[in-house]
């Protein structure tokens, strides 16, 4: 069969033609859209503003009461009551004044005043007291037997160790010495051997406080140097 159309009136040919035109004239129209700008008319005026009055609010300034305190009661009333007595009424109530003079002859009776000695307890032990425990031979022979005494621990002459010791004890009221400690020690043998020597004092002279002996704590210093 031979075509009925005429090849000049097929389109098919200039379908690429018409499909650009077309994006060309959509483009256009979107540049024309994005670039369109309207123009504000400019107003005249932009109004008034009308004013108003605003009143200053006046606040009251208000004092608080002062609450006073009730007033104190009155005192009670004191009724004296007056006995209106007859001239001859008899009063058996009477004063009785005693003549009070003293003469020579007149002997006063004094109650004997009983004085109680303070006696100082057994028990306790005096720091300072009027006559101070003695070592036999003063301070220079305690010295000497202490030096004559001591036996210089070898564990502290291996490791070179001296100082001062220093030994609190009590002289009992008969001399003796007693409750012997360490009041301040350098070392363990050294502390051992001060102990020792101090338990072997002799008796001392107790010390006395208003005649009578007494308890007295004393301190002896043991000095162990290395030579």
């Amino acid at each position: 069969m031979e075509p009925k159309k005429s090849p000049k009136a097929d389109l098919e040919n200039k379908r690429n033609i018409f499909v650009q035109i077309g994006f060309v004239v959509a483009l256009g129209l979107c540049l024309l859209a994005f670039e369109w700008t309207s123009k504000v008319d400019q107003a005249a005026s932009l109004g008034s503003v009308a004013e108003q009055e605003v009143e200053d609010e006046i606040i009251p300034i208000t004092r608080q009461e002062e609450v006073k305190p009730p007033p104190p009661p009155p005192p009670p009333k004191v009724v004296e009551v007056l006995n209106i007595v007859d001239d001859e009424t008899e009063i058996e109530d009477e004063l009785e004044i005693e003549d009070t003079d003293i003469d020579e002859e007149t002997a006063i009776e004094v109650a004997p005043v009983i004085q109680e000695e303070e006696e100082a307890d057994e028990g306790q032990v005096f720091f300072i007291v009027e006559d101070m425990p003695e070592f036999p031979g003063g301070e220079l022979a305690l010295r000497k037997f202490i030096a004559n005494s001591i036996k210089y621990p070898v564990i502290a002459q291996e490791n070179g160790i001296q100082g001062k010791v220093y030994v609190n004890f009590v002289v009992d009221t008969d001399g003796s010495i007693t409750n012997a400690r360490i009041a301040r020690g350098v070392d363990n043998s050294l502390d051992k051997e001060a102990l020792r020597v101090v338990n072997t004092l002799p008796k001392w002279k107790p010390g006395q406080q208003r005649g009578k002996p007494v308890k007295v704590s004393y301190t002896v210093p043991i000095n162990f140097v290395l030579q």
